[in-house]
């Protein structure tokens, strides 16, 4: 018995606008962090900071762009558990890349 065709209806572009949503928000705290570790001018530290905010934004940016192409499959394979893991790292990451700043 083979599995019925899919009717996409509105579903993967709901999940495309999720991604690109959750995109635009991890690219505003990076920015934000970014500018918040050098604000008192550019130190070791703050470079550092500054460097890995970016570079965990451009892993969850990765991940994020993968997932929307693999959205124009017909059946879309489900999130690998590396890039589940990677994406709620990097959340979890700007989160606390953020209270660092503020404290």
């Amino acid at each position: 018995m083979t599995a019925p065709d899919r009717d996409p209806g509105l579903q993967p572009e709901r999940t495309r606008l999720a991604w690109r949503r959750t995109t635009l928000s991890a690219t505003v705290a990076a920015v934000f962090a970014a500018k918040q570790s050098i604000h008192d001018g550019v130190t070791p530290a703050g470079l550092s900071a500054a460097a890995l905010s970016v570079l965990v934004w451009l892993g969850f940016l990765v991940v994020a762009h993968r997932r929307i192409q693999a959205l124009d499959a017909p059946r879309p394979a489900a999130l690998s558990h590396r890039a589940a893991l990677l994406s709620a790292g990097a959340t979890v990451a700007l989160a606390a890349f953020a209270v660092a700043m503020v404290v």
